[in-house]
């Protein structure tokens, strides 16, 4: 990894004009999340990739050489680190140390942001091992409030918030989907990573419209995207089915029209990440979803301007 950052590093003046020169003309960035699989694929073309997104929990207790390398990176192309144990959704508080691992790597590598899930992960001193969805109620949305203001204490900023996907719809909830993240983001004043396949996979696994779930959220506190894909599976105890978000497939196309309808609802500057964990396409198919992602927001905001 040390190697290839000092690559990177070494072509950086040419790579940095013109990638500036192509944010100068649209304020929206699209890249995608690191993965050592895509790590040569990423250097090789930062001309066509304006961010990487990391994720800040595999590098919190990372050996000297390889923050080096990710430090190389952070001066070769912006970066934004992705958490994903904090458990920020919960009426159980955050350890402490926890919040101050990451404003350890915060404080290292200077990210243009950083974000976290609303979701919890552990319970009663069990790790569950998954994101899970918690009751969306009152009390909830106070426990996810008091954990981002302590975040926001130790880190010295709020996170992005992140929306999940959720096989069940949580029980014992009183507040529907739009309802909680709304009333989480507006009582803490923390902007929003939107997920847009978890939003679809949650719409369409519990007979909701995609695009008005959508157009319910506060989307003028969207300031990234995810963007992933996933595959249909059997539903748990029936004969119906669900949407699996497994990051192993394609962005479908549904997804990447709910981000031109996000495009034409949210203030410019969104920085827009492609997810993908396993199966892994050759590079050119990521460019391709890339530049498919940038259509996707220029036809977007063509359409604000248009209704404007």
């Amino acid at each position: 990894m040390v190697a290839v950052a000092a690559v990177a590093v070494a072509a950086v003046a040419v790579v940095v004009a013109v990638t500036s020169t192509r944010i100068a003309a649209n304020s929206d960035r699209v890249g995608l999340g690191w993965r050592d699989a895509l790590a040569a694929g990423i250097f090789n073309h930062l001309d066509q990739i304006d961010l990487v997104e990391v994720i800040a929990d595999d590098h919190f207790n990372a050996p000297h050489d390889q923050m080096h390398a990710l430090a190389s990176l952070a001066t070769t192309v912006p970066l934004t680190l992705h958490g994903v144990t904090l458990g920020l959704a919960s009426s159980i508080a955050v350890a402490p140390q926890r919040l101050e691992r990451m404003a350890r790597l915060v404080e290292r590598l200077q990210p243009v942001s950083w974000s976290e899930h609303l979701a919890f992960v552990r319970a009663g001193g069990i790790e569950i091992g998954h994101l899970a969805a918690p009751p969306r109620t009152p009390e909830s949305v106070a426990g996810t409030l008091a954990n981002l203001a302590l975040a926001a204490k130790v880190v010295g900023s709020l996170p992005l918030l992140e929306n999940i996907a959720t096989l069940i719809d949580p029980p014992a909830s009183s507040m529907d989907e739009a309802e909680w993240i709304s009333a989480i983001v507006q009582g803490s004043g923390a902007s929003m990573l939107l997920d847009l396949h978890n939003l679809y996979a949650n719409a369409v696994n519990f007979g909701h419209s995609p695009a008005a779930l959508l157009l319910r959220l506060p989307l003028h506190k969207v300031k990234a995207v995810h963007l992933s894909g996933g595959h249909w599976i059997k539903q748990p105890g029936g004969t119906g089915r669900r949407l699996l978000d497994d990051h192993i497939h394609d962005v479908p196309t549904e997804v990447f029209e709910l981000l031109t309808l996000l495009a034409q609802h949210a203030p410019p500057g969104l920085d827009v990440i492609i997810e993908r964990d396993g199966k892994f396409p050759p590079f050119t198919a990521l460019l391709q979803q890339i530049q498919q992602t940038r259509l996707a927001l220029q036809i977007g905001r063509a359409r604000a301007q248009e209704a404007a």
